[in-house]
């Protein structure tokens, strides 16, 4: 009988951290998404050769990045939101998305490079749901680096 020496990771465990923000509960977010990357590609016919066209690569792109938690206030994150939407000063920061382990120690980090906001909303507001308000925010971004830690171990025993 084999052992199973490897689990996935739960996607539940991370944290976000943003350059320059001192406020510990400003990492706390209920979902992340958009840390993707693919290449754009250029179709490219051969002459004489009518079984398949070339693709090739051109350009990567990233999506963006879409952090969604429940509202806070006193956030500095969301000042520097407003302070580009309201006046227009677009101040790039890094971030980074870190995967944790049961035992809160980093199993893979994205290191999001040159961040400025995109949008900023809130759920709807209405007197007869008992809801969380939800805050959403969206960023673009240049590119991300992905790093594995060193000092954690992806193997978990069953």
């Amino acid at each position: 009988m084999r052992t199973v020496t490897y689990y996935p990771p739960w996607a539940f465990h991370y944290r976000v951290e943003f350059e320059d923000s001192s406020t510990p509960d400003d990492a706390r977010f209920q979902s992340v998404s958009g840390l993707s990357v693919e290449y754009e590609t250029e179709e490219y016919a051969e002459g004489g050769e009518n079984r398949f066209v070339h693709k090739l690569p051109v350009r990567t792109t990233y999506s963006d990045l879409v952090l969604t938690r429940g509202m806070f206030t006193g956030s500095e994150t969301i000042a520097w939101f407003l302070e580009a939407f309201r006046d227009r000063v677009f101040s790039p920061r890094s971030l980074t998305v870190t995967l944790l382990n049961e035992r809160s120690e980093p199993l893979r980090t994205w290191n999001v490079v040159h961040a400025i906001p995109k949008k900023w909303s809130i759920s709807d507001l209405d007197a007869q749901e008992s809801a969380v308000v939800i805050e959403t925010l969206e960023l673009t971004y240049r590119y991300f680096h992905v790093s594995p830690s060193p000092q954690a171990s992806e193997t978990r025993t069953a």
